[in-house]
């Protein structure tokens, strides 16, 4: 399980603590938006070389009728303020 410590811009999970200042979040429920995640994910990180991603959370709900992906990267932007 992940918690985060916004006083330190650090996550904490799994025995390890990250330094992020950014967090992106991509999400899809419809079967053509969730096959195109990984290009808009590639298309973002080519933008924001300033970017160096720390750790990625992925994460998948479901219920009788959607299925929902949302994939979560937390990165480092030099220089930059905390923000989401």
């Amino acid at each position: 399980m992940y918690g985060t410590n916004d006083a330190t811009g650090s996550i904490f999970g799994q025995g390890k603590a990250v330094k992020f200042n950014g967090v992106k979040v991509f999400s899809a429920t419809m079967v053509a938006d969730r096959d195109q995640l990984g290009e808009k994910i590639t298309s973002w990180m080519a933008a924001h070389q300033q970017c160096q991603i720390t750790d990625v959370i992925v994460t998948q709900s479901s219920d009788e009728a959607f299925h929902c992906v949302a994939i979560t990267l937390f990165f480092w932007e030099e220089g930059g303020q905390p923000r989401r």
